[in-house]
């Protein structure tokens, strides 16, 4: 199992946000790439980034940031938030990127999401962001009837190369992650599932990598490395033992 550092980017800045609400935002540094290298050189495999202003505005918003952090680091970045065409998703594979995320095209214009699903295979992946197992989309502003898991068997014949899963109500509130509703939703497919939201200390990692047999490739973690509840090179060393 990886562990995956996250870098979240609002207006250029490295942040995090409670529950995915930009009113309760922490900026932790200025400069997205000197985070990305200290990531790289702690041993990190994949960075995770988000585009926040452009999951919102449904394009890139902070793509200076995103291309400083891709020629900074040699390792695996996966890029999510305001990928709405294939034009997008190209312009995003310019820069250095090594994975795209598809959220909400996913839910909101399947057919597009479809199209860049099959003209980057193995690339893209899929991000599922779920408050009480419902989908939500726009930044999190809008939470639709969808089933989380509806929604990924439905692009599952599509072949992502993997399913990002995020339970809102963990996201950044420490308080660890979903085990059982990320189980649930590994269980029912057969693409690989990526763990995000309330990862918070060691004992999550050793939680994680219990199951991670159920298809579980990793976890994402965010402000748990800034606020210090985890040491990164830690967890990524404990994931390895584990694995």
């Amino acid at each position: 199992m990886i562990i995956i550092p996250a870098i979240d980017l609002h207006h250029g800045e490295v942040v995090r946000l409670k529950k995915g609400k930009f009113e309760e935002v922490t900026v932790y540094s200025r400069h997205p790439a000197i985070v990305a290298r200290s990531f790289a050189l702690a041993g990190a495999k994949r960075i995770h980034v988000v585009d926040l202003d452009g999951s919102v505005a449904g394009k890139g918003m902070n793509v200076q940031a995103v291309s400083a952090i891709c020629s900074e680091v040699n390792v695996e970045v996966e890029l999510g938030g305001g990928i709405r065409t294939l034009d997008d998703a190209q312009r995003t594979f310019d820069l250095g990127v090594s994975f795209v995320i598809l959220g909400t095209v996913v839910a909101k214009d399947p057919k597009t999401a479809i199209d860049i699903l099959k003209a980057f295979p193995g690339k893209v992946g899929i991000g599922i962001d779920a408050l009480e197992g419902k989908v939500a989309v726009q930044g999190w502003k809008e939470i639709t009837s969808q089933r989380a898991v509806d929604l990924a068997r439905h692009y599952e014949q599509f072949n992502p190369a993997f399913i990002v899963y995020t339970d809102i109500s963990r996201d950044g509130m420490l308080t660890g992650v979903n085990i059982e509703a990320t189980v649930a939703l590994a269980q029912a497919l057969t693409i690989p599932v990526i763990a995000s939201g309330g990862l918070t200390n060691l004992e999550d990692v050793r939680r994680l990598c219990a199951v991670a047999h159920e298809g579980i490739i990793g976890a994402i973690t965010g402000r748990a490395i800034y606020e210090g509840t985890i040491d990164f090179a830690a967890a990524q060393k404990l994931a390895d033992e584990l694995s």
